[in-house]
């Protein structure tokens, strides 16, 4: 896992699988996160948009995660 913060942009972005592996599809969790998932459908990243806004604020998302596939 890595965490990135971009302060010119206010953006934080969390890595969970490898860096620069690229997202199919992006889902909105709550207004200014969303969630960044693969083509197997695995999270791979949430990004936060004006992440000093936002962090103030209690921020409470679920994500459902699937057994891994041999």
């Amino acid at each position: 896992m890595k965490v990135e913060y971009d302060p010119e942009r206010d953006l934080l972005y969390i890595y969970f699988g490898r860096e620069g592996h690229k997202a199919v599809r992006t889902e909105t969790i709550v207004p200014g996160v969303m969630a960044d998932f693969d083509r197997e459908g695995k999270l791979i990243g949430i990004e936060v948009l004006d992440a000093s806004e936002v962090m103030e604020q209690k921020v409470g998302f679920e994500v459902k995660l699937l057994p891994a596939v041999a």
